[in-house]
């Protein structure tokens, strides 16, 4: 139980990572806000949520919105009374084209979605957290945030090198204040996004060929390591991004 008392919000909390970070921050004792653009599968998350014993609430809204973005933390203070930890984990997409061939409605949606999503984000989650004298906020990057290459399309790279730079920056900022800003770049992970694609024996073949550790990510691998960089055990730890891929990146 050593989120007792904490209150985290997590953003694209309704499935995927999201979820699994929201069920393993409530199992350990904090109360958990997600957050989603639909309000079927919020409903459906909270109700999962609370039959396993955490206390839960679900904001309906897109990141991308400004006025969406600062009512998450609106409602997350007015129903829990604080924000300890912000889990920015909203997100789309790559789309698998070459740069000159890439929509450019669809690279602007990936910028607003992956990168200025969570700007907006700490935006409202940081004055948040500086009334209070600090709190850990944990931004979902991706190892296409790390490193070039044909994995996700030019949009998809440019937002998650995007928020490798707000984390180390924002982590020098806050850092007197008591807030650490840390970012998790997960590899190719499991999610009901990644299904369809999995499904495919010779897909999932060539994948976790590429993965030293012999498998591909699950969602509780990265829920574990965000319950890490929100704990105190991580209170030396701030401004890292962290491949989170079964050593794939090497």
């Amino acid at each position: 139980m050593r989120h007792e008392g904490k209150v985290a919000l997590i953003t694209g909390g309704t499935e995927g990572i999201g979820f699994d970070a929201a069920l393993r921050l409530g199992t350990e004792g904090a109360a958990v806000v997600i957050t989603g653009r639909r309000a079927e599968p919020g409903a459906t998350a909270v109700t999962v949520l609370e039959d396993a014993g955490v206390r839960a609430h679900f904001v309906q809204g897109d990141v991308a919105v400004s006025a969406d973005t600062e009512q998450m933390v609106v409602e997350t203070l007015e129903t829990f009374g604080r924000l300890d930890i912000a889990v920015n984990n909203a997100g789309i997409g790559g789309q698998m084209v070459r740069a000159h061939e890439m929509d450019e409605e669809y690279f602007r949606k990936v910028i607003d979605v992956d990168l200025t999503g969570v700007w907006l984000s700490m935006k409202y989650e940081i004055p948040a957290m500086l009334g209070q004298g600090g709190g850990s906020i944990i931004n979902i990057s991706s190892i296409a945030g790390l490193k070039g290459g044909p994995i996700a399309g030019s949009a998809y790279h440019a937002a998650k090198f995007g928020v490798v730079g707000l984390t180390k920056t924002a982590a020098v900022e806050y850092a007197a204040d008591g807030i650490r800003v840390n970012c998790l770049c997960p590899g190719i992970v499991e999610t009901p996004l990644a299904a369809v694609s999995f499904a495919d024996p010779e897909l999932r073949a060539r994948v976790e060929s590429m993965v030293p550790l012999g498998r591909t990510g699950l969602p509780e691998d990265v829920a574990a390591a965000i319950a890490y960089f929100a704990a105190e055990e991580a209170g030396w730890v701030t401004g890292v991004a962290m491949p989170l891929d079964g050593g794939m990146i090497l």
